[in-house]
């Protein structure tokens, strides 16, 4: 019965002339989306206490080098993004993280609810740029520096206001690093992991690991 269903739904798409699914969210897509959502808000919570001691190191050695730590925070729009592969996977999960955070709480609020949407929005366009057909390591670690990218523009905008062009270039080139090595290579790394283990079977990104295995 639901073979038979699929069918007939992959047979309308082909005449409607679309991608059979390629851009449509399933149930287990919102389902899997808003658990990678909650699982990296508990890591940016631990993160909200956590990069005191890196952001207190990094911050003597040059004025906006605590950029670095910004990864962490970065990481779960690149995360939807790859194991979901569809529109809006990465700023839904992304956003969602940075919801539950502040509804928890932290020391920066509401805001952290805007950080969360303009993250988001970094990785999200680097997908579309590639019209949600690439998904290799180059991808995801673009995506990882457009998150933070986005992540040190919007910073240097809501907490840094009055930054000179030293602070603001490093900062910035900083978090874009954070991102594309932490949240872009992290999260592209985590994806395989978890492909390995057939906890993504039904999704493209664990069929193709068991193709390759």
């Amino acid at each position: 019965m639901h073979a038979a269903a699929s069918t007939t739904t992959e047979s309308a798409d082909r005449r409607a002339g679309g991608t059979p699914g390629r851009f449509r969210w399933r149930v287990v897509d919102i389902v899997i989306a808003s658990v990678i959502g909650v699982a990296c808000a508990a890591v940016f919570l631990l993160w909200n206490v956590a990069y005191q001691g890196p952001s207190a190191v990094l911050t003597p050695l040059l004025p906006g080098v605590q950029g670095l730590v910004a990864g962490p925070w970065l990481i779960a729009g690149v995360l939807g993004g790859l194991i979901i592969r569809k529109p809006g996977a990465a700023l839904y999960t992304e956003l969602l993280a940075a919801v539950i955070s502040a509804l928890v709480g932290n020391q920066w609020g509401p805001l952290t609810i805007v950080s969360g949407l303009v993250q988001g929005l970094g990785a999200e366009l680097i997908f579309l740029v590639f019209l949600y057909a690439a998904w290799r390591l180059p991808v995801a670690v673009l995506a990882g520096a457009g998150a933070g990218l986005a992540c040190g523009i919007n910073d240097r905008v809501l907490w840094y206001p009055g930054a000179d062009t030293l602070f603001t270039s490093v900062y910035i080139a900083s978090t874009t690093v954070s991102g594309a090595v932490i949240a872009g290579l992290g999260a592209w790394l985590i994806t395989r992991a978890l492909a390995r283990t057939g906890a993504l079977s039904r999704f493209a990104a664990g069929r193709e690991a068991t193709t390759r295995v």
